[in-house]
């Protein structure tokens, strides 16, 4: 039984015009994010798996490197090498440091909603803040980046992953539960379990979840502590600054959000089930062992290809043989992509050309 042509399950190969798309959209979410003041690094995709700190490490395919003997990994997610960057080669850089990215990730497998291994990431962190300021700068860009690539529909899905373990540290009665109990009850929006384990001080979390405004007046009937409640104020300011988007607040809400500190979010757009992308507020480790704030945002570029978003209206024109270079020169530099006929006979239908090149003018094919 030959291979030849099969991939492994979740690869696929990006063919024309959809490979064109990836790269255009690529091109899109990097200009708006650069046109921000955010500057482009480009880690490996290979790192010793000690020095990848985001994605679990259930997620990612590893290896022995032959050179050095050590652990090596794939990344399965970026986020995590742009910190280390900041943290090591860009220490001394002033901050807030804004940076930005865009490359391959790869899982060990998919889900449901996302079946693919491999994904191309493209985001934004900022470095050196996590406050309200920062937070609202980079979900805003995120939503600018996305609109720039044509999305339509845009919602985003906030939420406090640190809010049930803040709540237990200040006196909310867990019952019978431990914490990971909790919040796995919480994530499950099991009621009746969460009550069986005499934790219903914790019930009203679920029911305040669903848009933004009406959630948060939810959270404010609850027994909150004076934190929790300036930094419900913090969330609520950012949704109202979101304008154009639809904004729901899940407050417990942590699956994909376990680093995240006191905000994070998720972003879909009309016609894909699966998120567009996600970030949040979070710390990078530094080498002396202290931690340093920041927020970010990644977004799933394949998501927008399959949504048709990034393919450009065909421009290609047939130059038959004996063309003059000159010719073809101003040909492209008018914007056109010019295919050179080896032979009278070429096809322009066939090699997708919508016009060609006759009596020096294009003409229709």
């Amino acid at each position: 039984m030959t291979i030849l042509g099969l991939l492994p399950e979740g690869l696929r190969d990006r063919l024309p015009p959809q490979a064109q798309a990836l790269a255009s959209l690529v091109r899109t979410l990097t200009d708006v994010c650069g046109g921000q003041g955010y500057e482009r690094v480009a880690p490996p995709l290979i790192e010793y798996e000690a020095s990848l700190a985001s994605g679990s490490s259930r997620e990612r395919l590893r290896f022995t490197d032959p050179v050095s003997q050590m652990t090596l990994a794939l990344r399965s997610d970026i986020t995590g090498q742009v910190g280390r960057i900041a943290v090591t080669r860009l220490a001394g850089q002033a901050r807030p440091l804004r940076l930005m990215y865009a490359g391959q990730v790869l899982r060990v497998r998919g889900d449901q909603l996302s079946p693919e291994r491999e994904r191309t990431q493209a985001g934004a962190e900022l470095i050196g803040s996590d406050g309200p300021a920062a937070a609202a700068e980079v979900l805003q860009l995120a939503i600018a980046a996305l609109l720039a690539a044509g999305v339509t529909g845009l919602s985003v899905d906030l939420t406090m992953p640190t809010l049930v373990a803040d709540l237990a540290a200040a006196g909310w009665p867990p019952g019978r539960a431990s914490l990971a109990e909790l919040q796995a009850l919480l994530d499950g929006k099991d009621v009746g379990a969460l009550k069986a384990l005499g934790a219903d001080a914790y019930v009203p979390l679920i029911a305040a979840a669903g848009p933004a405004p009406a959630a948060i007046a939810a959270l404010r009937q609850l027994d909150l502590p004076e934190a929790i409640l300036a930094r419900l104020d913090a969330i609520a300011a950012l949704a109202a600054g979101l304008e154009g988007v639809t904004v729901t607040l899940d407050p417990t809400e942590r699956h994909g959000f376990e680093y995240q500190t006191w905000l994070g979010f998720s972003l879909f757009g009309a016609g894909l089930a699966a998120e567009l992308g996600r970030g949040g507020a979070y710390l990078v480790a530094r080498p002396d062992g202290s931690a340093e704030p920041a927020i970010g945002f990644s977004l799933y570029v394949d998501g927008l290809v399959d949504l048709g978003l990034g393919v450009e209206p065909a421009r290609r024109i047939l130059l038959p043989p004996g063309t003059p270079a000159a010719t073809a020169a101003a040909l492209r530099a008018d914007g056109w992509v010019t295919v050179a006929a080896l032979e009278d006979a070429a096809d322009a239908a066939a090699l997708r050309c919508s016009h060609v090149w006759q009596a020096g003018a294009a003409v229709p094919a």
